[in-house]
């Protein structure tokens, strides 16, 4: 049973979406950031749900987070931009962070004046993030950056960049440093676009050509950076896990009330047992994805480790997502095919979830390395 702040939460949350889904629709049609839906985000208190009060945020636990997860999964692009301001940049400031970073940034960020960016993948770095090129050479007091990111949320709209790079090379993994970057230091970037789903979210090309940034600036210890991204990691996957949740019960919200007012044959689709059969995977689906995600998060909130739980969620609500999404659009017929019904943008968005922060195969290497004690990659 949930306590009366999460549901008073979820309850803001379907009152905001209510008024935002129609501005969203557009701002996904024409591709375009939907600032002033973020912005009335940040006054409601999305945006740092579990940031303390003193330092700017709501005050509230991590599973009010997941709740607020859960109520925008069926409108991904406004999840992605909660996911990536508190599961990829919030979490690792508010852990790693020294008191003057914290105050530098922190309550921008939960109150949604700036918007941060993760910048852990590269070109010729995805899964393989240990191998990333962008390197940063010790010069006085500074650090100067040199290199590219792409694939980053939150790319051409952040204030604040969690960059990672080579501090020390030889030490391959154990030499990335995590610098926080600021888009005044002389950050360039440049939009992705034409991107499958997440069409009102963020996606850009990251540059660093010779960007200085202050020592002080640096996020926990030099060398210390694959820790921070892989403990973050951990982190981002439960939220997303949260998120598809919210997209598979969006998905069969939908899917029940067309059934039920669709009529075939002299009775509504519901009465199929084939389309029963259907909005019974669905709940299966939806079900256990919610059981692996709260599971993980528990062990998360209590202190354990809780790597293999996260990616277990992560990688079954993902792939459970899709395989809803995809019900949903048969459960529509051939309306469901057009843009017109909410469930082609389900069916688009849903397809990203198995990619990033970990695609369904490095998901599947790191539940096999806690079981057999055996990395299958360096």
């Amino acid at each position: 049973m949930e306590i009366p702040e999460h549901k008073e939460l979820r309850e803001v949350a379907r009152r905001f979406l209510q008024e935002a889904a129609p501005k969203l629709k557009e701002y996904e049609e024409k591709e375009v950031f939907p600032w002033p839906l973020v912005e009335r985000m940040g006054h409601l208190g999305f945006l740092g749900v579990f940031v303390p009060e003193e330092l700017g945020g709501a005050g509230l636990d991590f599973f009010a987070y997941l709740a607020l997860l859960e109520e925008m999964g069926g409108y991904a692009s406004l999840r992605s931009i909660l996911s990536v301001q508190q599961s990829l940049v919030l979490t690792p400031l508010l852990a790693y962070g020294t008191e003057a970073q914290k105050r530098r940034y922190v309550p921008r960020l939960a109150r949604g004046e700036i918007l941060g960016a993760f910048g852990l993948t590269e070109p010729e770095a995805g899964s393989d993030a240990a191998s990333l090129r962008t390197r940063a050479y010790r010069e006085g007091d500074h650090y100067v950056l040199e290199g590219q990111k792409t694939f980053i949320s939150h790319g051409n709209v952040a204030e604040v960049f969690l960059i990672f790079a080579k501090t020390d090379p030889e030490k391959g993994a154990r030499g990335i440093t995590c610098f926080l970057v600021e888009r005044q230091d002389g950050v360039r970037t440049s939009p992705l676009k034409g991107k499958l789903g997440l069409k009102a979210a963020d996606t850009g090309m990251v540059f660093l050509d010779g960007v200085r940034v202050p020592k002080e600036r640096v996020l926990g210890r030099e060398g210390e950076g694959f820790k921070i991204a892989l403990s973050t990691l951990d982190t981002g996957r439960i939220s997303l896990a949260a998120g598809a949740v919210g997209l598979m019960q969006r998905a069969l919200d939908l899917s029940l009330a067309y059934a039920r007012e669709r009529k075939q044959f002299g009775k509504p689709l519901a009465a199929f047992q084939l389309i029963q059969e259907h909005l019974a995977a669905m709940k299966l689906d939806l079900e256990a994805s919610r059981l692996l995600t709260y599971r993980a998060a528990q062990k998360k909130v209590r202190g354990e480790a809780y790597t293999l739980e996260a990616s277990m969620a992560k990688l079954f609500a993902s792939e459970a997502a899709n395989r809803v999404a995809y019900r949903a659009i048969q459960v529509h017929g051939g309306y469901g095919f057009f843009e017109e019904y909410e469930v082609a943008r389900l069916y688009r968005d849903a397809r990203i979830l198995t990619l990033y922060e970990g695609t369904s195969e490095v998901q599947k290497l790191i539940i096999g390395a806690h079981l057999t004690g055996i990395r299958a990659f360096a």
